[in-house]
C-alpha cells in the first residue's frame, strides 16, 4: 500500500478510468466506458495500484469522491479553472513532517482511502513541473489522458498514429474541399 506520492503514471491511469473515446479505427468502433461504476470497482482499482490494502472497506461516498477527483483533474487538464477549483476543494493539502523527520512533505487528507496519494502526486508534480506534461488528447472524440514525451512539451495527441493522423487527414481534406 502506498504511503504518499505515487508515480504520475498511476494518476494518468486513474484519469483514464473514464474512457471517452468514441471513434472508429481500422473498422472497429471504440466506445467509451467508466471503470469506476461501483464501490467494488473502485476498491479493485485502488488495490490493483497498491493504493489501499486488500479488503479495505470503502463506502459509496468514497466512490463519489473518487469520481469527483477524477472529474476535477480532467477539468484541470482542460483548463476549466472554475470547475477545477470547485471539484478539488474537498482535497486540501497540508504540510507535515516527512517520515525521516528531517523535512516537510505535502499531505492530502480527503478522508477517502487511496485518494490522498493521488492528490499528493499531482501537487508534487505541479510544483516540480511534471503536471504540465500530463494532457488530454486534443481530439474531441478521444480525450484520453497521456504523458507528453515530446521535446518541447507541445504534444497534442495521445497517439500520432491514431488521433494525430485522423485529425491531420481531416484538416487536409477540408483544405482540398475549399
Amino acid at each position: 500500500m502506498s504511503d504518499g506520492v505515487v508515480d504520475l503514471v498511476v494518476v494518468e491511469q486513474f484519469l483514464n478510468t473514464l474512457d471517452e473515446r468514441a471513434f472508429s479505427w481500422h473498422g472497429e468502433r471504440h466506445t467509451g466506458h467508466d471503470e469506476l461504476t461501483s464501490v467494488q470497482a473502485l476498491s479493485a482499482w485502488l488495490e490493483a495500484h497498491d493504493l489501499v490494502g486488500a479488503g479495505q472497506e470503502l463506502r459509496p461516498s468514497d466512490l463519489t469522491a473518487a469520481r469527483a477527483l477524477r472529474a476535477g483533474l480532467r477539468d484541470a487538464l482542460s483548463d476549466d479553472s472554475a470547475r477545477t477549483a470547485k471539484a478539488l476543494a474537498p482535497f486540501p493539502l497540508t504540510l507535515a513532517p516527512d517520515a525521516d523527520g528531517g523535512g516537510l512533505r505535502l499531505v492530502a487528507d480527503s478522508g477517502t482511502p487511496g485518494l490522498g496519494a493521488l492528490v499528493e502526486t499531482v501537487a508534487a508534480n505541479v510544483a516540480g513541473g511534471g503536471w504540465s506534461r500530463l494532457k488530454l488528447c486534443a481530439s474531441a472524440d478521444c480525450r484520453w489522458a497521456f504523458y507528453d514525451t515530446s521535446r518541447n512539451g507541445g504534444g497534442r495527441w495521445c497517439s500520432m498514429d491514431v488521433c494525430g493522423n485522423r485529425n491531420k487527414t481531416r484538416a487536409y481534406r477540408r483544405r482540398l474541399a475549399d
